[in-house]
């Protein structure tokens, strides 16, 4: 009898289907079977609250929350340079982060790495309209925000609605630390067994390998869910979000994720200083 499927969830975007679609259409002999749920990021988020699934994406700003629950795949997420979510806003409406202390400003989840990495920032909370990641450009062109805290590939688009930016958070980040900015990363959940465990984070490296060597069987997958987005905007999704620390985000990106935590918890962010529990 074959092992059952696990449950996996994880985003519509580009680089989560890329990264994953060879081991969700079964396209890796001898892999686990897994049954994919496709949800927005803050979804995801709070999913992981309640431990929906055995295997997650969420935001590292999520992650304190959840170390009781599940433990950090080495695989699989997003972490880089030059990636990190963008404060935009209308002309008109100043440039300068402080600018908007006391403006409103669309975001794409309170549990999102970029809502933390603003708060950082701004060294305060603004104040906030929580809004799904695709609608957020839309709300400050129209007027509904005065700002929007953009990520995913709204940051190749966003000048096309006449916006501009006001600071982007990746920058800032390695300005201030030197180290690449953590967004996303794979959980477990802790009920599955260490090996099991293990077993999955190289299934995650083979799957991304596979579309690394065999583009033209996965980039269907990733089309059809990437609907609305030009080739050329999903292609520089993929070549920004996907690097060599989707593979293995390595000891520079745990170090790089213990410092995210550290600071989080001296603003007040997080009650307790996490330590990243990765497999």
């Amino acid at each position: 009898m074959s092992e059952r499927a696990l449950t996996l969830a994880y985003s519509p975007c580009p680089n989560d289907t890329y990264i994953f679609s060879a081991l969700t259409n079964g396209l890796l002999e001898g892999e686990p079977r897994v049954k994919v749920q496709l949800e927005d990021i803050e979804n995801l988020n709070n999913s992981a609250l309640k431990a929906d699934y055995e295997l997650t994406k969420v935001s590292y700003g999520a992650i304190p929350l959840l170390m009781e629950d599940y433990r950090i795949l080495r695989a699989g997420g997003a972490l880089g340079r030059g990636c990190g979510p963008l404060l935009i806003t209308r002309p008109e409406n100043g440039t300068k982060l402080e600018d908007f202390a006391d403006r409103l400003i669309a975001i794409p989840g309170e549990m999102t790495t970029a809502f933390m990495l603003l708060r950082l920032a701004m060294k305060k909370r603004p104040q906030t309209l929580a809004l799904r990641f695709d609608r957020i450009v839309q709300a400050v062109a129209g007027g509904t925000a005065d700002a929007g805290l953009i990520i995913h590939e709204s940051r190749f688009t966003y000048q096309e609605a006449g916006l501009v930016q006001v600071v982007d958070l990746g920058d800032w980040w390695e300005s201030q630390t030197g180290m690449p900015i953590p967004l996303g990363a794979i959980l477990a959940r802790r009920d599955l067994q260490e090996e099991r465990v293990k077993r999955l984070n190289e299934a995650i490296v083979r799957s991304l390998r596979f579309a690394r060597e065999n583009e033209s069987a996965v980039m269907k997958y990733v089309r059809e869910h990437a609907t609305e987005m030009h080739d050329d905007v999903m292609r520089k999704h993929i070549d920004l979000y996907v690097n060599e620390y989707s593979e293995d985000v390595g000891e520079q990106g745990i170090a790089a994720v213990n410092e995210l935590f550290t600071r989080a918890h001296a603003a007040g962010i997080i009650p307790e200083t996490t330590k990243a529990d990765f497999v």
